[in-house]
């Protein structure tokens, strides 16, 4: 086992079988110890943040499964953290893609002229690159395939399992009585005929979810989705 990636809240490290080994960190975005999904830096620990959040993308990535969604997810430890996936690669230096239901974090910053906090917004897709440096710029389907990113064949599928595996994501936790207000996820293209699947993790840690008007933590989340 050969560590080759060190990020944020994970470790990626390379098996001898050809798949990788993912590490979940307590460590989690945010800025002045305040946690922020959509923050670029890591803000704060938080004790069983790790375990949480593999358990959450165990249950979720299992879901999916059910329902024919290609992700790259293999199995988990939830003692050890770890979670073992199949190889992808990204799209360009990476993409994270994000599916708002409600007006909030950087989309009410960059938009506040003419959204409200917490209005609703019809399950709207926007991408952003990966690149702390320039705060994840969002960019246009047109300039991802002018740059080479993605073909706009391939923005037709991203876009479209984004809104499936949100609703699915939505519909479980409506379950519980949480409402979803936007989730970012991660894609990379897999195999010889270069499939695009669902990496990375769904988690608290990736979302903004609220129950009765009032925001829940990543730790409380999966206390809630997981709890009889």
């Amino acid at each position: 086992m050969k560590l080759i990636y060190t990020g944020k809240t994970k470790d990626v490290y390379a098996l001898d079988d050809g798949n990788y080994l993912l590490k979940f960190k307590d460590d989690v975005t945010g800025e002045n110890g305040v946690f922020d999904p959509g923050a670029n830096t890591v803000g704060l620990k938080i004790e069983g943040a790790g375990r949480a959040g593999l358990s959450l993308t165990k249950y979720f990535f299992e879901k999916l499964k059910q329902k024919g969604i290609p992700t790259h997810y293999i199995d988990a430890n939830i003692e050890e953290a770890m979670m073992t996936v199949k190889p992808a690669t990204m799209f360009g230096n990476g993409l994270e893609v994000i599916c708002r239901y409600r007006a909030v974090g950087s989309f009410l910053r960059r938009y506040g002229m003419y959204a409200k906090e917490g209005q609703a917004l019809d399950a709207f897709v926007e991408v952003t690159l990966k690149d702390d440096e320039r705060q994840d710029p969002p960019i246009s389907q047109d300039a991802l395939h002018m740059l080479g990113i993605l073909s706009a064949d391939e923005y037709v599928v991203l876009k479209d399992l984004t809104k499936k595996i949100s609703q699915i994501v939505k519909d479980e936790l409506a379950k519980k009585g949480i409402e979803l207000y936007d989730i970012k996820l991660e894609f990379g293209r897999a195999g010889e005929d270069r499939q695009i699947i669902l990496i990375d993790e769904i988690s608290g840690g990736n979302m903004r979810a609220y129950k009765n008007g009032n925001y829940i933590e990543p730790l409380q989340l999966e206390q809630l989705m997981l709890t009889d």
